[in-house]
């Protein structure tokens, strides 16, 4: 379903009944990453996957300043406004998790829970942002230059995607064909606008984050395990699972494990009160 929210139009997928769960994927992702787990948590929740901007089948306007997280976030609270829905869990991956994170900063009052899967509240110095900047601006320009296919042939052999090797060729080709459905500006000016050195820095603000967070982060990715560990010891209400046999894309790499994880706990704040 398409939807207008700040004057971009959003591509959505909504389905089951129950408190709300919103999903956030990452970057080159979409909504359809979720799929697998749409008939899983359903039953007990409303699942809504959104396309963000710049992937999937929502707009990739060419003003980059239109990809800021900041932005994104207000457009993910007017959806929830136009939904009529007043709180949601919110659960994010990598780029999806830092856009997570600063819903939960700028609009705390509207979610329920957090579910936070390999990802950062960004850089807290101005050093390490303008290097990453640099270094986003460098990808963008890449897929600009050389078109997506390129890029992604490139991205897919990251260091950071490493232990995607060992997934059966038909998974790794779906998950190609999927970041091969995106538009090359789109994903491009979202590097530019919505990159991590683009971003504020909401580490000092974790401390004010109340509601239960679930923090997951994958074996062997050491990296994002000490980013998650160090936020557990910020954030009032958190737990964090380290999840054996995965790398960065845990919900790729042992998506039972982590349906599992993830329903466990929606499951305790049930019998908590919570939901």
């Amino acid at each position: 379903m398409l939807i207008k929210l700040g004057g971009m139009h959003y591509e959505y997928e909504i389905t089951g009944s129950g408190d709300a769960l919103l999903l956030l994927h990452g970057f080159t992702g979409s909504k359809d990453v979720w799929r697998r787990f749409f008939p899983l948590w359903s039953h007990d929740l409303q699942v809504i996957a959104v396309d963000l901007p710049g992937h999937g089948k929502t707009d990739s306007p060419s003003d980059w300043a239109r990809y800021s997280i900041e932005q994104t976030a207000a457009d993910m609270i007017a959806l929830l406004d136009a939904l009529k829905i007043k709180q949601a869990h919110v659960l994010g991956y990598s780029m999806g998790g830092r856009l997570a994170i600063t819903i939960a900063s700028l609009y705390a009052e509207r979610v329920r829970s957090l579910v936070l899967e390999s990802c950062t509240p960004g850089l807290e110095s101005e050093e390490e942002r303008e290097e990453r900047k640099r270094q986003d601006q460098q990808q963008a320009d890449f897929i600009m230059e050389h078109g997506l296919e390129a890029f992604v042939e490139r991205w897919e052999n990251i260091p950071l995607f490493a232990s995607q090797q060992q997934l059966p060729y038909s998974v790794r080709e779906q998950m190609r064909q999927q970041r091969l459905q995106n538009n090359p500006l789109g994903l491009a000016n979202s590097l530019r606008g919505m990159g991590t050195g683009m971003q504020p820095s909401w580490w000092s603000s974790l401390h004010r984050l109340c509601m239960p967070v679930l923090l997951l982060g994958g074996e062997y990715d050491e990296k994002f395990l000490r980013i998650l560990q160090c936020m557990e010891q910020r954030l009032p209400n958190a737990e964090f699972v380290q999840v054996s046999g995965a790398g960065h894309t845990i919900h790729v790499e042992q998506p039972e494990k982590f349906d599992t994880i993830v329903r466990s706990f929606f499951q305790a704040q049930y019998l908590e009160g919570g939901l």
